[in-house]
């Protein structure tokens, strides 16, 4: 976020009020909750430990999706509200969020089955309110991703979704919240400390400039609200509260566009654990991701990929664009987000859901969890 001369030293300094909300969290999350509260005339602010986006919600995997996978494991709640707010996005949002075609290759003796794909992808269209996908012959669908693997191939499915740059719709967002007015202020590299609290309720916070100057403040709000994201528990340690979430790791592989040449999404059922990989363009590269593995690191280091994350992805591009031979050495970058997923108890962590989950404790309102593609319906509840 850029600031004019002078402006963020006016936020900082004016944080010194009573506020009806104080968010802790500078994601597309705590963004959207900013927003929300400031369309209804509350006095808002918002503390972001680094820079806003700095999180997760600019290393997402780029997409604004209705997630069809989760109709397998029947979220159909998640799927229809994911639908439905990336339909509004596309709207609200054109140049931001772009409509991007996915390939959904079928090969012979494939799981799940083609025509299990079809009912998916139909349920898909009922949920748009509009038909959307169609079905791909052999040569139509090696026509709009050559070089896919060919033996056994059968033809597959174009169907829509989209993709954003993830921190630039999270700036816009706050943008848009600050323009509702003086009431409304969102300041970064301000750490909250500690929380505070009176007769045995939380009542604000203690925040600290991590600008390079020392100055600290103690800020009183109405209600506090936890959007921290993958630092949700950590926030909630403060007042006694057991950990709820499993913090998984998302990462990606990016290549420039001449070793992957594909002009629409390609997903793909990994030969290893038949996950969901998506290969899709982004900025003038490919995008190859994503994993899913439990997250034990601080989080307050950046998150790594791993060598066996690597070369999980790296399988799953010689499995599907076998003819290309591409190595490891010709990406151009890597990059990991941890997703703040509620911990279920399943040993698979791709079975966890993705819904968000909210929790009042001791006058702290945490909300966790949740998809870039529902930020706008998760912060208006």
């Amino acid at each position: 976020m850029s600031w004019k001369r002078g402006e963020r030293e006016a936020c900082w300094a004016g944080a010194a009020q009573d506020w009806d909300i104080i968010i802790i969290g500078g994601g597309i999350m705590g963004a959207g909750i900013l927003r929300e509260a400031a369309r209804c005339g509350l006095k808002v602010l918002l503390l972001e430990q680094n820079d806003f986006a700095s999180g997760t919600s600019s290393r997402s995997s780029k997409l604004v999706h209705g997630g069809l996978r989760y109709l397998k494991t029947g979220q159909w709640q998640l799927t229809l509200e994911s639908v439905r707010e990336r339909e509004r996005l596309l709207r609200e949002g054109a140049g931001l969020v772009e409509p991007l075609g996915f390939i959904l290759p079928v090969y012979e003796q494939q799981r799940p089955p083609g025509w299990m794909m079809r009912a998916g992808l139909l349920a898909y269209d009922l949920m748009a309110r509009r038909l959307q996908h169609r079905a791909l012959d052999v040569t139509e669908l090696l026509m709009l991703a050559p070089r896919i693997r060919e033996h056994g191939l059968t033809g597959g499915y174009l169907y829509p979704d989209a993709q954003t740059d993830d921190a630039r719709l999270t700036l816009r967002v706050i943008q848009e919240a600050l323009a509702e007015g003086p009431q409304v202020s969102a300041v970064n590299y301000a750490r909250v400390e500690s929380l505070l609290r009176e007769r045995g309720r939380v009542c604000g916070v203690r925040v600290r400039d991590c600008s390079g100057k020392e100055r600290t403040a103690e800020l009183r709000a109405g209600l506090v609200i936890n959007a921290s994201g993958s630092w949700a528990d950590l926030v909630r340690k403060q007042i006694g509260a057991q950990a709820r979430l499993r913090p998984l790791r998302g990462s990606h592989l990016v290549f420039p566009y001449h070793c992957l040449p594909v002009a629409q999404a390609v997903s793909l059922f990994h030969p290893r654990d038949r996950r969901p990989v998506f290969i899709f363009p982004w900025e003038g590269a490919i995008i190859v991701g994503t994993t899913d593995l439990d997250h034990a690191e601080d989080l307050n280091q950046d998150p790594v990929m791993s060598g066996q994350e690597a070369q999980y992805l790296m399988q799953a591009v010689h499995h599907q664009f076998p003819s290309l031979d591409i190595k490891l050495e010709q990406a151009v970058a890597s990059y990991c987000g941890v997703r703040p997923v509620i911990a279920g108890g399943n040993a698979d962590p791709s079975k966890e859901s993705r819904d968000f989950a909210l929790w009042e404790e001791e006058g702290l309102l945490t909300i966790t969890g949740g998809k870039l593609t529902t930020f706008r319906a998760t912060a208006l509840q």
